[in-house]
């Protein structure tokens, strides 16, 4: 079956690539509305309507072409939250600072939501969700001064992540430590993501 990946960003199709998986990109524009306010919850609801928006577009696209062959959408979401408080992508500088200022020194936590739908194969109906979950790593980082912080944001780096970092670049040597796995706070649990597929009898192997 083919597996689509409906996020454009380069860490998700880099992690996707590393489990050997065989797939396609096509990125949702859907309009996101977040009614849940618990940490998990809202990622799993974002990641639900990414895939479920790419999947049906999918099916639209199948019925225009009467070519009716199921494929399995994956969507993602990946927030970080600090005492329950959820952080986004910074709007700008000051912004940044902000969520910088308010992790360093302490721990916190990266939720990553995943969505595994299927498109139809009968015309007219919609895609079918066959997993919700969702990954959470505590993260550490040491204690910052102002003017590292500053050095930090004025790096093009925290400006297209949750909470203002990527641990995999040069805010790495600010990492005290991690608790949970790794690739989720890049953005992709690949691992649950495989044990999923496995279950559903999509056994993923390497070239």
């Amino acid at each position: 079956m083919d597996i689509i990946l409906a996020s454009a960003s380069p860490r998700r199709k880099e992690l996707l690539s590393q489990i050997g998986a065989d797939f396609k990109v096509i990125t949702s524009d859907v309009e996101e509305v977040v009614t849940k306010t618990i940490p998990s919850e809202v990622v799993m609801e974002l990641a639900l309507q990414k895939a479920l928006d790419v999947a049906n577009k999918l099916n639209t696209q199948n019925l225009t072409e009467n070519n009716f062959t199921s494929k399995l959408v994956i969507g993602a979401d990946t927030i970080v939250a600090v005492d329950n408080t959820i952080l986004g992508k910074p709007k700008d500088k000051e912004d940044a600072f902000q969520m910088i200022k308010s992790i360093e020194g302490r721990a916190h936590q990266v939720y990553t939501g995943v969505a595994i739908v299927e498109t139809s194969a009968i015309p007219g109906l919609p895609a079918s969700e066959l997993a919700v979950f969702y990954d959470s790593t505590d993260v550490e980082v040491y204690a910052m001064t102002n003017s590292q912080i500053e050095e930090y944001i004025n790096t093009n780096e925290p400006y297209d992540k949750a909470g203002a970092y990527g641990i995999q670049g040069l805010f790495g040597k600010f990492v005290k430590g991690i608790k949970g796995d790794y690739n989720n706070v890049v953005g992709l649990p690949v691992a649950k993501i495989y044990q999923e597929l496995k279950k559903m009898g999509i056994d993923i192997t390497l070239p």
